[in-house]
């Protein structure tokens, strides 16, 4: 299998990549579907309103984990790779105040938090335990669009129809790129790494290097550790409660 090291290493807002990551993507993702002319709907059809709803795992947990802001964020337009934790708050509280979504390329939609984003604790989606559903809405509050997304670990997203499919691959992970130094556990590639002559982290660079330049890949590294470095120091720079309603005052705090 091949199983990029930006696969396993993702810049995002946190603090969990299945619970928080994941759920912005999905509506940002959902945002793209209805902004494209690839799904069906009445003729002359337009989306006014969009709903969402969380469930399983994402329903019990969502709000430790900040999943409701996640998808507020990602409905916005905000992606985890991209969002300012230091704004998140000030969007999240306009979207609410306003009970409008305005999305770039998008019109505005009416997003009343206090009731067009569920979290369902009655409802499990059964492909998953982190399930989500997206709902769009014309003028009429006429359903045009619902998709369901679960968050499958690590940040990945995947449809309902998508699942299904790895599924019955049984794999979710991703395969069928040709490398170099193809392994299916450790074993394979110590023994890859007698033979080769070269270090795991040798071969990890062959095979990322088969899916991009050398300059792309050095230039995501860097930025990797650019995000790394700089979660440490806002961490050290700031002090008061975490967000999460846990009320768990921030400790590194080092004035300067």
């Amino acid at each position: 299998m091949f199983l990029s090291v930006f696969d396993l290493f993702k810049i995002g807002i946190g603090p969990s990549s299945s619970h928080t990551m994941g759920p912005m993507t999905a509506a940002r993702r959902f945002l793209d579907e209805i902004a494209g002319d690839d799904w069906p709907r009445p003729a002359g059809a337009k989306v006014a309103r969009i709903g969402a709803s969380l469930h399983g795992s994402l329903a019990y947990t969502g709000i430790g984990h900040g999943s409701d802001r996640a998808v507020i964020l990602g409905l916005a337009g905000q992606t985890p790779q991209t969002v300012d934790p230091d704004q998140a708050d000030g969007i999240v509280a306009r979207i609410t105040a306003d009970k409008l979504v305005s999305p770039p390329g998008h019109p505005s939609y009416r997003f009343d938090t206090a009731g067009d984003l569920v979290l369902d604790r009655k409802t499990p989606l059964t492909g998953h335990a982190n399930g989500m559903a997206f709902y769009a809405y014309d003028a009429g509050d006429r359903l045009l669009l619902k998709r369901i997304y679960y968050s499958i670990g690590g940040g990945f997203v995947v449809s309902e129809e998508e699942l299904q499919r790895m599924k019955a691959k049984g794999s979710v992970t991703t395969e069928g790129k040709k490398v170099p130094y193809p392994f299916k556990n450790a074993l394979e590639m110590l023994k890859m790494a007698g033979k080769s002559g070269l270090s795991i982290a040798e071969m990890k660079r062959v095979n990322e290097e088969t899916q991009m330049s050398r300059d792309e890949l050095d230039a995501g590294l860097d930025a990797i550790w650019g995000a790394m470095k700089s979660c440490i120091e806002r961490g050290l720079s700031q002090d008061g409660i975490m967000p999460g309603g846990l009320k768990v005052r921030r400790r590194p705090h080092s004035p300067r």
